[in-house]
């Protein structure tokens, strides 16, 4: 047996950009931060934030909602894989990184009034995943 699960709470770091791979294909990248705090240890040193960025990948109903619901600087909760691939640029130099393929993300930030206008019913759509928003 083994297990690879991914849990983070972040900020998004940019809007997600979304290609339409095909009519009923579609993927969403964005980058999401997650920060440790500073703080002083027991000797006096001053340990500064660690801010570790995270690339995130979406695909189908999750990517459609990322598309119009998710923005930069908004808090989520994301669960997912993760996903390591490399890739040969035209100058034949090796490149590796590596992904949280999400299967669940919630947005904790609260919505603002212009999206509160916008959702009459006052609940998102279901994202694709096991639970809607």
């Amino acid at each position: 047996m083994s297990v690879n699960k991914v849990i983070l709470i972040g900020n998004v770091g940019k809007d997600p950009e979304v290609k339409y791979l095909s009519q009923t294909n579609v993927v969403a990248q964005f980058s999401l931060a997650t920060s440790d705090p500073s703080y002083t240890a027991s000797n006096g040193t001053v340990v500064p934030e660690r801010t570790e960025w995270h690339n995130l990948v979406m695909w189908g109903g999750l990517a459609k909602t990322a598309e119009t619901y998710v923005r930069k600087g908004q808090k989520l909760y994301v669960e997912g894989k993760l996903r390591n691939r490399s890739w040969d640029d035209q100058h034949g130099v090796r490149h590796y990184t590596t992904e949280i393929y999400v299967e669940n993300f919630e947005i904790l930030s609260p919505r603002t009034t212009q999206e509160n206008s916008n959702q009459t019913t006052g609940q998102f759509p279901n994202n694709g995943g096991n639970s809607p928003f």
